[in-house]
């Protein structure tokens, strides 16, 4: 579907790709990953024809139709569900002809044509899309000037989505979305006939939405069938197995060199010599593996322990306006060694609650009750935009070192990642990831006791992901995680919380039951459409499914505690069905009732006694089950 012929490209004299040739199979969904700044989202461009190549060609079938998010986020009192039709131009052409047209003949063609692209359709999918991406129905029908700039490319993605070209190019789709409409991403990605090409750093989603890989390293493009992990594994033998072959051609450079060394000078031996020679000038040399090392994270312990908790809520209540609390009875505690991921929709607070933690909002009802010396590090992303373009990290370090020598602050840069070069570069002119390097190294400079990181890596690639689960995971402190990345969130908490409908509560499922709820909210929300677009067929009062509603949330609430119960009750009976086997083996020794007949009596009582507790946990974890399948049936 789409091939790309030695291409060649350079940005003010820098060379970004060179003579790079790939082809991706049609309808497949393929990865573009490769570290920041080797050309990625240049490479987009200059498929959609924005920018022209030094050499090679991009082609694609006569036809085929190339979409992409429109880089300016729409705006204006338009409706978003109207906004989102309009991307489909073809059929926004024919409704608009079909209201003028005059010629009976060319009616009934607009007409034939709306059918074959399935129009009449066209508002449900439009809206479910939207939907998927967060927008209410209520929403969907104001205009996109009451929304923020981040809510406006969720409406630009949605066009993109809805306008179904043939080829889709994709460039970070989930920096703006919530972890919500990430998991709904993914499952719409499956499904789409087309080809796809995702620029992306989210591991999941490469995991899970993607056939191909296609890396770009080193100024070539490389394709890799399979997913991100797929990708990895293939790179790191084909890199294991070019070290050998290197290695071996090494020693046999060598050993032809030795032997030119030895015999130039022998006549009996000259022609052989001279052979040697040219064979060893047309040996192509194999390349070393040349990885650029990704800058490392650093967060510093606080200087005094306190002791836990460090925050407990108590009855809280927090929001913006007096009397309209977003989140309410909060009821909580922090300890010095949790690592909590807080989950919920775009919307639902989560953001309120970090800048409650962080003590840019004050509880307005209730108490939040901490230490006087409690140090609290936020990270947020809209920080990027308030750096000063014109200051650089070393700048910012002289305000926080002001009694230091500049060979101090300098090393001190060093830990975060910024060298010579980099330190004295003005934020203007630092890239996304190094911003965000910068970001950190300001929160945490003084080693808080707790890290609040909201939505920490949009800018960040895979390996600097990595660097940062690494930086979180030996942190000696309390993490508070808002994220859409589900492998940073898997990597490197042990705790979620569930900030729902106005509350903030211990969720105890994994990502994989609240992906189930997402689903499950999701095709809830698909059946009420379905219901509400039929008409009197089969009307069911809205009293009615906002109760379906609620009796599948309070099932839910109960589902996920009970499970633990159940998986308790195995685990208890697990282990003491492992007792029992150590006491079966220790009375199965002849000797024992002869050599140590009271030891062997404790023995058989201390069986009995396990027999028994068995039999108790057994008919426990039977009522369980019990319980946790008439939740299910609900």
């Amino acid at each position: 579907m789409l091939h790309i012929n030695d291409l060649t490209y350079r940005v003010d004299g820098r060379l970004l790709i060179d003579h790079a040739t790939v082809a991706l199979p049609n309808g497949q969904k393929v990865g573009l990953v490769g570290r920041n700044g080797t050309g990625k989202s240049t490479l987009l461009k200059l498929i959609l024809g924005k920018l022209q190549s030094e050499t090679g060609t991009i082609s694609i079938p006569r036809r085929a139709k190339i979409g992409t998010v429109a880089q300016e986020a729409p705006s204006g009192d338009t409706s978003l569900l109207d906004t989102v039709l309009m991307a489909d131009l073809e059929r926004a052409d024919l409704m608009d002809e079909a209201e003028t047209a005059q010629d009976p003949m060319r009616i009934a063609d607009i007409h034939t044509r709306l059918g074959d692209i399935d129009a009449h359709t066209a508002p449900s999918r439009a809206a479910t899309i939207l939907s998927g991406l967060g927008f209410s129905e209520t929403e969907q029908e104001a205009g996109c000037s009451s929304l923020s700039g981040g809510w406006r490319m969720r409406v630009a993605l949605a066009a993109a989505l809805f306008a179904a070209p043939d080829v889709l190019l994709l460039d970070e789709p989930t920096n703006y979305l919530d972890l919500e409409g990430v998991i709904w991403l993914k499952q719409y990605l499956r499904n789409y006939r087309n080809t796809v090409l995702i620029v992306s750093h989210d591991r999941d989603l490469l995991n899970e939405a993607v056939t191909g890989i296609v890396h770009l390293d080193q100024h070539k493009l490389t394709y890799y069938q399979g997913n991100y992990d797929d990708f990895e594994r293939m790179r790191r033998e084909k890199q294991a197995l070019q070290l050998k072959l290197k290695k071996k051609q090494d020693d046999q450079r060598r050993h032809m060199q030795a032997f030119v060394d030895r015999f130039r000078a022998s006549a009996n031996k000259a022609t052989q010599a001279q052979s040697r020679l040219k064979a060893l000038a047309k040996l192509q040399p194999i390349a070393d593996i040349v990885e650029e090392r990704s800058a490392s994270f650093h967060f510093p312990k606080a200087e005094k322990i306190l002791n836990p908790p460090l925050v407990r809520f108590e009855n809280a209540s927090v929001g913006y306006e007096p009397d309209k609390p977003i989140l309410r009875d909060i009821n909580l505690r922090i300890d010095g060694d949790d690592r909590i991921a807080l989950l919920g929709a775009n919307g639902n607070g989560k953001s309120t609650f970090a800048k409650l933690l962080c003590g840019r909002l004050q509880p307005q009802e209730g108490h939040m009750r901490n230490h006087k010396k409690l140090d609290v590090a936020y990270f947020a992303q809209h920080q990027l935009d308030e750096l000063d373009p014109e200051l650089t990290p070393y700048d910012y370090f002289n305000k926080l070192m002001p009694d230091k020598t500049m060979a101090q602050r300098r090393a001190k840069l060093g830990q975060y990642g910024f060298g010579h070069e980099h330190a004295d570069t003005k934020c203007g002119k630092l890239s996304g990831g190094e911003k965000a390097r910068l970001l950190f190294a300001l929160a945490s400079f003084h080693g808080p006791h707790i890290l609040v990181l909201d939505e920490p890596t949009n800018h960040l690639d895979v390996d600097a992901r990595e660097a940062l689960i690494h930086a979180i995971n030996s942190f000696e402190g309390a993490v508070i995680l808002i994220s859409h990345d589900r492998h940073l969130i898997e990597t490197s908490v042990d705790r979620l919380w569930l900030i729902r409908e106005g509350g903030v509560h211990p969720f105890d499922g994994d990502l994989d039951d609240y992906t189930r709820i997402i689903l499950e909210d999701a095709k809830l929300a698909r059946k009420q459409k379905k219901i509400a677009e039929r008409g009197g067929k089969k009307t069911v009062p809205q009293a009615d499914l906002k109760q379906d509603r609620k009796n599948r949330a309070l099932a839910r609430d109960s589902l996920l505690p009970m499970k633990s119960k159940v998986q308790k009750a195995e685990n208890a009976i697990k282990k003491l069905q492992d007792k029992l086997v150590i006491i079966d083996r220790a009375l199965a020794v002849p000797t024992l009732y002869k050599n140590d007949p009271k030891q062997a009596e404790e023995f058989s009582k201390l069986r009995a006694k396990l027999v028994g507790d068995i039999e108790v946990a057994e008919n426990k974890w039977l009522s369980l089950s019990e319980e946790l399948e008439a939740l299910k049936s609900l």
